[in-house]
């Protein structure tokens, strides 16, 4: 029963590219793992950008100043 935990920044991913994400990654364990895509568990969570750091800073000071 794999459980496979997709964190992305909370940026707008759509609904469509979400379900390429559960389906690519639920195929690819059935393909190279041999696992059943009836107990294949996939979860995105969407991440503020102000919850997510990188090198001591959130990515949403990091973009600013990228870009700033």
């Amino acid at each position: 029963m794999p459980y496979v935990n997709i964190k992305i920044t909370r940026e707008g991913a759509t609904a469509e590219q979400k379900a390429a994400l559960i389906e690519g990654v639920t195929r690819l364990l059935q393909e190279t793992l041999n696992k059943n895509p009836a107990t294949t568990f996939v979860v995105i969570d969407e991440v503020d950008t102000d919850n997510w750091g990188i090198g001591g800073e959130s990515v949403t000071v990091r973009r600013q100043r990228d870009t700033g």
